[in-house]
Order: C-alpha cells, then structure tokens, then sequence
C-alpha cells in the first residue's frame, strides 16, 4: 500500500494538487449540453408524432407543437418527420459535445425559424428555434468533442437501421390512415407501398382526398433522410480504428524490457489493435481502445511507475478531447491507486488473478489429488507434453499450431482484449512459451499428432502469463489441466519462478458465498453468479483456478461515476468479443486472413484466459 510523506507517496509518485486533479477528472456531463439534448430530443418526438398520426395534428397538443422546428406549412408532415428524425439523432452528439453535432443543430434551427416565418407568419414558431438556439451559441465553447474513430462501415450499418426504422415508421403512416383508404388492402401491400413510397413511386394503396400526397411525402422524407445519410457517412473523410505502429511497438517493448516484471498483463499491451499514448518522458504509456464511446484503457500504465501520472494525465486529455467515457479495466491494486489518486475516478474490484508461485507448487497432498489423477490418466492413455519457446518451433509447425488455434476456437467471434495477446509465432514474440499436447498412435488428422495448446506470453524475466488455451474437441477430458501442470514442471529450465492463470471474475463473492454463514444478501449474488455463468463461465474459470491453489491478486475496474458503469460494462463485452454488433465475415475468409496475418485471438470454452 502507498503511505503519504511529506505530499509524496512512497512509491516514488509525487501528489497531485486538486486543481490538477479536476483537470484530470476528464470529462463529466455538463448541464447545458444535457439539457440541450434532452431539448432535441423532445422536440423530435414532438415533431415525428406530428408527422406520422393525423389526430395529433389536430389535437390540443398539436395546437402547442406545431410551433416547434419542423411544422412548416402544407408540408407539415413530411417536415415535421425529416426535422424530427434528424433532432433525434442529433440528441445523442450534442450531449456528448461533439461539435459536428453543433453545426448541424445551429444550421436546422434558423432554418426551421425561417420556415415558420415563411410558410406560416408565425412568431411564436421563430421565438421557440430561437431559444433553442440560443443556448447553443452562447455555450459554444462546450460543444468541442472530435469525432469518434470511424470506418465506411458505418455507412452500411446507417442504412440497414435507417432503412428497418423508415419500414417500421411507413407502416404506421401507411396504417393510421384507414378511414380514407380505398377499399381494405392486405398487409403485404402496405408493405408494397412503404417500400415504393421509399423510394419515390407510388404504391397499390390508394386515400380520398388530399391523403395520398401526405402519405407520399412523408415516405418520400424518410427515404430521402435513409439515402443521404447513408451517402454522407459513405463518403465522409475516414478516421480508422486505433492501430499500433511499428514505432510505438518498439517504445512499448523497450518499456517492458525494463519494468514488464511489474504486471502480468503488461505484454498484452502489444495488441496491435490497440493505441497508446505516452507520457511527456516517454517513460511510461497506456494502451486502449475505444468502443461505443467509452475509451478502454486495460491493466497498469507500462514503464516506470513515477512517470505513470503523466500517461494517465494524457489518457483522460484524449477522453476529453473526444468526449469519451473514461474507464481501466482489470488494474492492479497498485495502479487503481494511481488511477483515482491522479483523475478522482472511482475503483471497483472485479474479479482475481490466479497466480501460482512455481517454488510452492507440487502435485503431491490431498488437495492436489484430482489433477494428480488425472494427468495420470491422461499420461496413460498415450499423450505427452512438450514445453518450449515459441522461437524454438519450426516454421511447419508453427504453422500447424496457428492453424490448429484457429480452428479449434470455442466460438465463431474471436475473443480478447484485455488478457489476450490475439496473435501466435510473431517473429518479435519469440519469448513467448507455448506447451502442446501430442498422442503419437492416434490416427494422424489434419494437425498429425497435436491435441491441445496452451499459449503463454512473457511476465518480465522470471515469470509467464497465460493467453490462450486451446484444444480439439475430439481429445479426452483434462488437456488443459495436463498442460498446465506440465507447464509448471519444465518452468525452472526456462528460468520461470511465476504463472499467472486464468482470471476469475468476481472470485471472492463465489467463494465467500458457498461458505456456511454467509448472509442472505451474498448467498443470492452468488446465486446470480452461478446464474449468469450458463453463458459466461463465471463460476467454471473460478473453480479450474482452484484446483492448481494459487494466490489471488485481485483486480479492479477503474470508472468516473456509477451512471456508466452499464455502458462500459457493454463496451468492456464487445472489446472482450462477448458481444459482436459487426457483420461477421464468413469462416473460410476468417481462417484465410488469420493466416496470412498470424492472427489467433484467445477464447475456448472453460479454457479462456478471461471471461
């Protein structure tokens, strides 16, 4: 623990001020841009009802809405439709400050302003886009946000929920209408006429009156609004997701070389689908990468602890800078510390790390007599192990071990970020260890002899951290427990006194729960616990680290408020590849590319690294 001397800690990292401090607090939700969006986003709700249901136009509700932006005259409900639609998905940037989001609410509010005054004379409609203007100008400052990184895939996943939302609106439109409809068409037409109207012809169904041109210019706009912001976010400057480059491959290995001894997850900041920012010495940096708006940073900053404050201050700078939601996942003990000492966020424990001491471990003892039996078993049914470093495999091999990982993944996403290097047999990773199970008269397959896998990355000098486990479905029960306990064995040739494990997420609650005279209130989050691990393995991966009798080092996950832990919990899934919102590519072409890149994420079932 850190002890306070004199305005120093005793770690060798200096205090901050509090004036630093709240700099460093990063970004918070500011008043004026929340309430502007919340402002948006009513007046868009207003402005689609308005558009969409014909009583609302003529009800008492209408007779005060139809003054906000987007009630223009006889087009009212086209207009009020594009207008709304467009505030709405204005809303969400403008609470997070992103200036683009600014110019387009200032250049649709006078437009709307000007629109009330043209086609209706109406001042009240001019004063209220006024005033929500105003705010806007006067707070301009707050509104300073970059852009988020980007890709033209946004463009094909803007037009497939346009285009679901314009459906689902157009049957509405199409369907409150029935007392001018001709005749009763089937719902197969109406879907006919959503679709034509989309796209700018008219459809089967046919209104009295004056109906047929509001029903056309409504889904008219909706298709309209669906096609140019699927063009504009096709053809907009790219900004593509964070990658490590070469350069900053070299800084953060010679950082390792120096200080990796300090935290077993320090190599997996070598991901190269990662960014990193540096402190002002170079000294120190911290790896990330931004999903859904929150900017994931994972385990320790790398280097020397004393320039540590200087990385994170630029960490929570670049949040800032974007309007990120700052968060750290699976720190240590001592960098949560510095975490909430330097930017004022919080820290809570998520889980613990299993670590096993290779002096202490020994398959002799009761406690030991499940693994010990069966890697006996195992032994006797004809496989064995072998222990190496990545280096010393052969190009065919490794070959086939890749391969072999890939295709052996548990799931069809890959999986990792935090614990997982996601790559096996770089040429600059031949520290790595890798111990593999072979059974020499099983009829040979497509990998010839090889059963299982277990990839392990480098923890400084004298000590390895587990990447992936994996192993063919075919093989018998207990590869990983074989492996790992073959692992330990050869370890002191490699000079290797540490092997962290597993990560247990929410360990000590499992543990205390299941304890005779644990309260109510712990028995049934465990009960949870053991729920929930149907899908994530919570209380498997806690139990497999058991069996070896390791320490526990917890590990913490670093926030700015308790509101956004839900969504960097998400965000922390997608990273991890729990959950997948992108088009996933076909298997053939996943292998193909992992191939021709070295690419082998970690994942398997009980056998993950961390779930």
């Amino acid at each position: 623990m850190s002890v306070r001397i004199d305005g120093e800690l005793s770690d060798g990292v200096p205090d901050r001020s509090s004036r630093v401090r709240r700099i460093l607090r990063g970004p918070r939700p500011e008043a004026v841009p929340a309430l502007v969006a919340r402002a948006c986003a009513v007046v868009g709700l207003l402005d689609i009802a308005a558009g969409v249901f014909p009583r609302f136009r003529h009800s008492r509700m209408h007779a005060m809405a139809e003054v906000l932006p987007g009630s223009f005259g006889p087009f009212a409900a086209a207009l009020s439709l594009s207008v709304g639609v467009l505030l709405l998905l204005l809303a969400h940037g403008l609470k997070r400050r992103k200036r683009r989001a600014w110019r387009a609410a200032v250049a649709l509010l006078p437009a709307g302003a000007a629109a009330e005054f043209v086609y209706r004379h109406s001042v009240a409609g001019v004063v209220i886009s006024l005033a929500l203007l105003a705010p806007l100008l006067i707070h301009r400052a707050e509104f300073a946000a970059l852009p988020d990184p980007r890709s033209r895939w946004r463009a094909l996943a803007n037009f497939v929920l346009m285009s679901a939302g314009s459906l689902a609106l157009g049957m509405i439109i199409v369907s409150v209408h029935t007392h001018r409809m001709v005749g009763d068409p089937s719902v197969a037409d109406r879907l006919t006429h959503v679709v034509y109207g989309l796209i700018g012809f008219e459809g089967p169904v046919d209104y009295q009156g004056n109906t047929s041109w509001t029903v056309a210019f409504s889904l008219g706009a909706l298709g309209w609004l669906t096609a140019v912001t699927t063009v504009y976010l096709a053809f907009r400057p790219e900004h593509p997701a964070a990658r490590l480059t070469e350069e900053d491959e070299s800084r953060l290995r010679e950082l390792l070389a120096r200080h990796g001894g300090r935290d077993s997850l320090g190599h997996f900041a070598l991901r190269r689908d990662k960014a990193v920012v540096f402190s002002p010495s170079g000294k120190a940096a911290v790896t990330y990468r931004v999903v859904s708006g929150v900017m994931l940073a994972s385990g320790d900053p790398i280097g020397d602890v004393e320039a540590w404050p200087g990385a994170i201050e630029r960490f929570m700078d670049e949040a800032r800078a974007h309007s990120w939601t700052p968060a750290v996942m699976g720190c240590s003990e001592t960098g949560g510390e510095v975490w909430t000492r330097e930017t004022g966020l919080d820290a809570l424990e998520l889980g613990d790390e299993a670590v096993v001491d290779v002096a202490d471990f020994s398959l002799a003892g009761r406690a030991m007599r499940n693994v010990r039996q069966m890697v006996k078993r195992i032994e006797r049914a004809g496989y064995e192990t072998r222990v190496r470093r990545i280096r010393d495999l052969g190009g065919t091999e490794l070959e086939r071990v890749r391969r072999a990982a890939e295709d052996w993944r548990g799931t069809d996403t890959e999986r990792g970020f935090s614990m997982a290097l996601g790559r096996i047999g770089d040429p600059a990773d031949g520290d790595c260890l890798i111990a593999t199970a072979h059974k020499q008269d099983a009829e040979p397959g497509e990998y010839g002899d090889l059963k299982a896998i277990l990839h392990f990355v480098p923890w400084g000098e004298d000590g390895v951290s587990l990447d992936l486990m994996r192993r063919d479905r075919s093989a018998d029960p207990g590869m990983n427990e074989l492996l790992i306990v073959a692992a330990l064995q050869a370890a002191p040739k490699f000079g290797i006194t540490r092997i962290s494990l597993n990560f247990a997420m929410f360990r000590s609650a499992l543990a205390r729960g299941e304890k005779i005279g644990a309260g109510p209130v712990l028995r049934a989050w465990r009960g949870l616990l053991v729920f929930l691990s149907r899908w994530f393995q919570i209380e498997s991966l806690y139990k497999f680290n058991a069996k070896f009798q390791p320490r526990w080092e917890p590990r913490f996950v670093v926030y700015r408020a308790s509101s956004d832990l839900p969504r960097i919990g998400f965000a922390a899934m997608q990273a991890e590849g729990f959950v997948d919102l992108a088009l996933p590519l076909p298997r053939f072409l996943r292998r193909r590319s992992a191939a021709r890149s070295a690419c082998a994420h970690s994942v398997a079932e009980p056998d993950v690294r961390a779930a």
